[in-house]
């Protein structure tokens, strides 16, 4: 149900049957007092020292730093031994130290909201190096300058790349920190008693974004948070109070408890208090890489892309025909000496082939070498009882079917290597969801179909999320997210992440 900003304040429901139960008297959130500026054991100078609103500063100006030292460092190292230990040497390198931190601060790259959190940081970083470099061109074409090519084509790309290398590095350094409870946002969360408690349960199992769940408020005081143990600090119409209280530095809203004019006016609450507003719209599962805001003049529109656009399908594919080849050529003698094992340690072909579902049902035949012995699939229905699987997929630990060299190639993903060949053809991409079987398929909940609209991969996020040890609605809910909000940034991810999990197997047998 949504409160208007009277009900809000005043703690009633939408609906008028009974009143919601507040914390605190009411108080209007457009007015110039909206809360009591009170002192609690919660809101200290000790809390809020060691709050991220103190620590993100210190944190940018290492980032800042940072930056400055790799650009000087890359400027020094290229113009000296050109330009000779003079003091116009010296000049141009100081003058584009602080024109890449410039270009960097344009594009956004020391903005606190990108800092430690998303793909944005490293885009900035990127767009502030070809801001710099592209400024630098402009400059020598108007005053018909011939400015060293190294600097433009190799120092500039070569401080950016460390710089996003390094801000890597602090990154996870700071999610280490936060998993141990430090530089965190102190955070509220408000809306309806199971939106509020989602949200509060993802945010927690996040911990490593930064936002410390002081708790919730609901419609009412009396309402209880649902698989979370955030406790109700109060009704909706407390959470201006609560932001003063408990020293919040961001108040996330979610779904449609407040009307667009409540939310409108605990805006400028929030102004008085001090806190953010982050507003979770009521989608499930959508990535900001699918939302677009429509222009118009009279009201924001909010555009959820719901076909890949052609750009992302070309690019993603320009990846499957470029990294595709480069992986197979890499891993060709490994292969071929596993084919020769495979055949030299139990009777049958050194490769597998087995068909698959792929792109909206059509199928393939899907290579592997083969890590079973030659009669596993006559065997299987003996082991029906012994299935270890998530209720759709077979799986067992210890498998007696999977040879001694099978279960080794299987813990480190060995056996899929020979899949780059339908990657190759066109039958399969370097990430997408598990290419599943036929009778897989004809046991799918209607749901599930949705896997099948993008092209299966070699790696996914079931792959560096658990593999064989995921329920099936985990895996399914996986797939579903990855159908939906696919791009190239989140392939490449997913690639790096898949070489650290082969490395430290989990889940695979």
């Amino acid at each position: 149900m949504t409160l208007t900003a009277d009900q809000a304040g005043a703690g009633a429901f939408a609906d008028g049957e009974r009143r919601a139960r507040s914390r605190e008297p009411r108080r209007s959130w457009a007015s110039t007092r909206p809360y009591d500026p009170r002192a609690t054991q919660f809101n200290g100078d000790e809390v809020r020292a060691h709050s991220w609103h103190a620590a993100s500063r210190r944190y940018r100006s290492v980032v800042v730093v940072t930056d400055a030292a790799l650009m000087f460092t890359a400027g020094a190292g290229f113009l000296l031994p050109r330009l000779g230990n003079a003091p116009a040497t010296w000049f141009w390198i100081v003058l584009g130290t602080v024109t890449f931190g410039l270009t960097v601060m344009i594009a956004h790259g020391y903005d606190l909201r990108r800092l430690g959190a998303g793909a944005q940081e490293f885009q900035s970083v990127a767009a502030g190096g070809a801001l710099l470099s592209a400024g630098i061109v402009v400059g020598a074409f108007s005053f018909h300058a011939t400015p060293p090519r190294t600097t433009v084509f190799v120092a500039i790309p070569l401080a950016t790349v460390l710089s996003c290398l390094t801000r890597y590095a602090l990154r996870k350094r700071l999610h280490h920190r936060r998993l141990r409870g430090a530089d965190m946002q102190r955070t509220v969360v408000l809306g309806s008693t199971a939106s509020a408690s989602r949200v509060a349960y993802e945010l927690q199992s996040a911990a490593y974004e930064g936002y410390e769940v002081v708790g919730l408020c609901l419609p009412s005081v009396d309402d209880e948070a649902l698989f979370t143990g955030a406790p109700v600090l109060g009704a909706v119409s407390d959470v201006v109070q609560i932001v003063n209280d408990y020293a919040i530095e961001v108040v996330v809203l979610s779904g449609s408890t407040l009307s667009g004019d409540a939310t409108r006016r605990l805006s400028w609450a929030l102004d008085r208090a001090g806190a953010a507003l982050v507003v979770i719209p009521d989608l499930v599962e959508v990535s900001p890489v699918r939302l677009a805001v429509r222009p118009s003049s009279s009201m924001p529109m909010l555009e959820v892309e719901v076909v890949a656009s052609r750009r992302r399908q070309l690019a993603k594919t320009a990846m499957d025909c470029t990294l595709g080849p480069l992986i197979a050529l890499v891993t060709l003698p490994l292969v071929l000496v596993l084919a020769v094992l495979v055949r030299l340690t139990s009777r049958g072909p050194a490769f597998f082939r087995q068909h698959r579902v792929g792109v909206d049902g059509r199928r393939f035949s899907m290579w592997k070498l083969r890590s079973m012995y030659v009669d596993a699939d006559e065997r299987r229905a003996a082991l029906a009882e012994l299935d270890e699987g998530n209720g759709v997929m077979f799986k067992m630990r210890d498998d007696p079917r999977v040879t001694p060299l099978g279960r080794l190639m299987r813990r480190y993903s060995l056996d899929e290597l020979p899949q780059l060949w339908n990657v190759l053809s066109g039958d399969m991409s370097l990430v997408g969801p598990r290419p599943p079987l036929t009778c897989e398929v004809d046991a799918y909940e209607d749901v599930a179909h949705r896997r099948l609209r993008v092209k299966p991969g070699i790696t996914g996020l079931w792959q560096i999320s658990g593999r064989s040890d995921l329920s099936w609605e985990e895996t399914v809910r996986l797939d579903l997210r990855y159908a939906d909000n696919w791009s190239v940034a989140m392939d490449l991810t997913i690639l790096w992440k898949t070489a650290r999990a082969v490395v430290r197997p989990e889940g695979a047998y």
